[in-house]
């Protein structure tokens, strides 16, 4: 009888080892998942502003991008950890690394490209551009 009960609690033992370690996967998963969730979300909605308006700003004293047209505007604001679009708050550790405008880095005022970046673990980095109108290039 005792021998029984010694084996019972050693299986007990081992499966909630093994249940931990499970959870523990299950639980690195869903960060990964939740995390490239938000950055592909960020990239979608960035690429859809870049080419929905005529014109975008940055300011690098603010860390805020301004999409502008004749009849919309919308903006960006970059804080550490998060990024505010208008109502929506994206959390993600991507933040501004170049801003270009006709192909020439630039450090505030018009822009037609820009390049985010993060440095964890796996760097990783996201670039997003527009196709410049021909008004453009007339002013």
């Amino acid at each position: 009888m005792l021998v029984v009960l010694l084996l019972t609690i050693i299986v007990v033992g081992l499966a909630f080892s093994v249940l931990g370690l499970v959870q523990r996967q299950m639980l690195g998963i869903q960060d990964n998942y939740e995390e490239k969730t938000t950055d592909n979300l960020l990239q979608q909605a960035l690429w859809v502003d870049f080419n929905s308006y005529a014109q975008v700003e940055f300011s690098s004293k603010a860390q805020a991008l301004s999409f502008s047209n004749e009849v919309d505007g919308k903006a960006y604001r970059f804080y550490k950890g998060y990024i505010l679009r208008d109502r929506d708050t994206l959390y993600t550790d991507l933040t501004i690394g170049k801003v270009f405008y006709k192909g020439e880095e630039v450090g505030n005022g018009l822009i037609d490209a820009l390049e985010l970046t993060k440095f964890d673990e796996v760097p990783k980095t996201l670039f997003v551009h527009k196709k410049n109108s021909a008004t453009d290039f007339m002013n």
